[in-house]
């Protein structure tokens, strides 16, 4: 669809999304949780429905759904088909296939869009020191697995996703038999694995985190039929873009958001907080705006994102709109994302006149400059189309976004949620009409 965003003055209060990584995670632990799980405040986006798909096809029931709770049964991992597909989901394919790999039937791993140009080929060069045959398409999906996955000591490189290393904490802490250590070489985006940890502890599973150089599994108690019940945070990726529309186009309140939370994107306080944008931080919520000089008060800023790349997006709508050069750090975390997100910012950016260099591992934004009105295009990327309406809030006319249902995938009530804090959105043509 084709979605047009105007010039705004946003006020108001609104709740953050849902997290897909905590939801995300949650299912999983739920899938391995030998009886039934209860969980709160459940996520409906593209990828969390493709990850209560994926638990249901590997064994586990649904017993109750609804937009306050979701209730599953299951007995452990056993497939129902011969099928995984984690639709576009990078996290879906990449903790789920080593729970997967738990069983002894051969599965066939699937995915959709963007997923097919993914590198996978960490499990081709992982799994068969863990007793698991696999036959990949050189190192993309589809491919073939089977099991059952044995828990050993390896080593691994975590330099490309911490989300391999979660599916085997996941999958290790259901196979092992005695204490056994993951070594991780360069682990990437620390704070993800932080989230991992604490949902495995919410479940039971002891895990010995040494400095995130390695990890000891501590193999799981004796069976039980145990109800746990779990509670979906809010999401600091979905809600930075909702905090940068507040720092560039209004003062707003957003709820939901837990500042203590593990999530790697509750950095964007830090960002914030350097561009001089006007910001309270609460235990239950950030009350945001502008500088008391106005939008034109922002200032840049130099911020490392490096463990956490999902923050590029909205950190590039805030710096279009500070004075200065904005340095952002960790471009190299950019090619595998739903696009290449660091050429795909640039390029989209650049049709709005704000200048993105790209300088080895650095993002350079010059901004302060008048943000224009045109017409973008999503590149299928749910996060590219936030942070082209984001910018649009405070530009010198309409944008106009191409392909702007991308953001289904991770925060589906994203446009009529800026809507509801006064923004211009409207929906001017339809793919499915």
């Amino acid at each position: 669809m084709i979605v047009k965003v105007g010039p705004s003055i946003i006020s108001g209060s609104i709740n953050a999304p849902t997290s897909k990584s905590s939801m995300q995670r949650a299912c999983a632990a739920a899938l391995l949780n030998e009886g039934e799980t209860i969980i709160h405040n459940p996520g409906r986006s593209n990828d969390d429905l493709a990850a209560l798909e994926v638990i249901q096809n590997l064994g586990a029931r649904i017993k109750e759904q609804n937009h306050e709770k979701i209730v599953i049964d299951s007995s452990g991992v056993h497939p129902v088909s011969g099928e995984m597909n984690c639709g576009e989901s990078g996290l879906g394919i990449r903790m789920f296939t080593p729970i997967a790999a738990l069983s002894i039937n051969e599965i066939s791993i699937n995915g959709s869009g963007s997923l097919l140009t993914r590198p996978m080929d960490f499990f081709d060069a992982i799994f068969p020191q863990l007793g698991v045959s696999i036959h990949s398409n050189e190192g993309r999906l589809p491919f073939k697995i089977k099991g059952p996955l044995q828990a050993k000591e390896i080593i691994i490189d975590g330099s490309l996703s911490s989300q391999f290393l979660t599916g085997l904490l996941m999958a290790f802490a259901k196979a092992a038999t005695s204490p056994v250590t993951i070594t991780v070489i360069n682990l990437k985006s620390k704070p993800y694995i932080g989230l991992t940890l604490q949902v495995m502890k919410h479940f039971g599973y002891e895990v010995v985190n040494n400095n995130f150089e390695s990890f000891t599994i501590n193999p799981a108690g004796p069976s039980t039929d145990r109800s746990i019940t779990y509670t979906v945070e809010g999401d600091w990726s979905g809600g930075a873009f909702l905090l940068v529309a507040g720092a560039v186009s209004g003062n707003i309140t957003v709820k939901g958001l837990d500042v203590f939370s593990a999530q790697a994107d509750k950095a964007i306080l830090q960002a914030l907080i350097a561009s001089g944008c006007n910001i309270s931080i609460e235990e239950k919520q950030i009350v945001i705006g502008p500088p008391a000089t106005g939008v034109n008060g922002l200032k840049a800023f130099h911020f490392n994102a490096t463990d956490c790349p999902d923050l590029f997006p909205p950190l590039v709508a805030l710096a279009a709109y500070c004075s200065g050069t904005t340095v952002i750090e960790g471009v190299s975390r950019l090619a595998h994302k739903e696009s290449n997100r660091g050429l795909t910012l640039q390029e989209e950016f650049g049709k709005m006149g704000v200048v993105i260099k790209l300088q080895d591992d650095l993002m350079l934004v010059d901004g302060g400059n008048a943000v224009k009105g045109t017409t973008v295009h999503s590149h299928h990327d749910h996060r590219i189309a936030m942070a082209c309406a984001i910018a649009a809030l405070s530009a010198t006319g309409e944008m106009i976004i191409e392909e702007a249902e991308a953001i289904n995938k991770s925060y589906p009530d994203f446009y009529e949620h800026i809507k509801q804090l006064g923004a211009s959105v409207n929906e001017i043509e339809s793919i499915f009409k």
